[in-house]
């Protein structure tokens, strides 16, 4: 998932009858399968989630621009480069939806990039690993997007209506970024054998990062049952790790591939996959700030931002000057 560490609150999740009025009328209305509104009175616990798990998911699609971006000029053919652009500029325009669904919860943007920059805000640890080779590229739409569409695709029922219709149109491109990183590694593996071979090794170093995706297990993922209740999250990250596993696991064999796990084969009699135990302390190293590419893609978004303040200088002013003339036309 892309807002993998998002704590909703610390309490246990309160019953009907424990509850003040207008949570309980909210809690009812959120039952019913209603959408919340973005002028509709919510807990306060309830907007606070939202805003972090929706910023950090404009986050990641942002910072995720760059592992990718760099491999444009290097694409092998004129159709992969026009590919890859046109997948980036999705990254873009996905952040940009993300921001405005979170705007309507009362917080502006640049609060939310400057949460990023500072570090208080997170973005998802798979973005904090290098694009070593093309295959990576193919790794990334592949896994990365395909674990992101597990997680994404029941949200398209999260339980806030700007989230929830902004996932729509985003679930339909991530799907399309699959596909197409899929297709980058059947080309390799069909290829030779150093071909096949640098799609393995693409497949090794993303394996582990990609399950780490979802968050950490259920067992330790105290805040999951709030936002569960609040019908912000609808599985739990070892439910979806699991359905990843299982659809992940066939599409390797298929073209050749074997994940870097020896203790991945199909359980027959819970009718899924076994696999092996996650290094977690990994996952908590890089995210707090310690992997491989973290200081790199934050002073690339650092770069960006203060690049651009004339850009954004020069808006403001236009801005102002329009007023200014409307006022006196007035």
């Amino acid at each position: 998932m892309y807002a993998q560490m998002v704590k909703s609150t610390g309490a246990r999740v309160k019953s009907l009858d424990e509850m003040d009025p207008e949570e309980r009328a909210f809690q009812v209305r959120i039952d019913a399968d209603i959408k919340v509104e973005p002028k509709d009175w919510m807990p306060e616990g309830y907007r606070k989630t939202l805003i972090r798990q929706i910023s950090q998911h404009a986050h990641s699609e942002i910072v995720g621009q760059l592992p990718e971006g760099n491999w444009i000029t290097r694409a092998p053919t004129l159709d992969r480069k026009a590919i890859l652009i046109a997948k980036v500029q999705d990254e873009a325009g996905h952040g940009l939806y993300l921001y405005c669904a979170a705007e309507t919860l009362g917080v502006s943007r640049d609060e939310m990039t400057e949460q990023l920059l500072s570090g208080k805000a997170k973005y998802s640890s798979i973005f904090n690993y290098p694009t070593l080779t093309w295959a990576d590229i193919g790794a990334i739409g592949w896994l990365v997007d395909g674990a992101a569409i597990m997680n994404q695709v029941p949200l398209q029922r999260c339980s806030f209506g700007p989230y929830s219709r902004a996932m729509i149109r985003i679930c339909k491109e991530e799907s399309f970024h699959q596909r197409q990183g899929y297709d980058i590694m059947m080309k390799l593996c069909a290829g030779t054998a150093e071909q096949k071979e640098m799609a393995q090794d693409a497949l090794n170093r993303w394996w582990w990062p990609s399950l780490m995706m979802f968050g950490p297990s259920d067992q330790d993922s105290v805040h999951s049952a709030q936002s569960m209740a609040w019908k912000i999250k609808q599985n739990s990250n070892d439910e979806l790790r699991q359905k990843f596993v299982d659809q992940t696991v066939p599409q390797a064999e298929y073209i050749g591939l074997k994940t870097p796990d020896p203790d991945c084969k199909w359980n027959e009699a819970r009718g899924a996959y076994d696999f092996g135990e996650i290094d977690w302390s990994e996952f908590y190293e890089v995210l707090k700030g310690n992997g491989p590419c973290n200081k790199e893609r934050l002073e690339a978004r650092r770069k960006a931002w203060d690049d651009g303040a004339w850009f954004r200088d020069a808006l403001m002013a236009h801005a102002k000057k329009r007023e200014a003339r409307k006022m006196a036309a007035e």
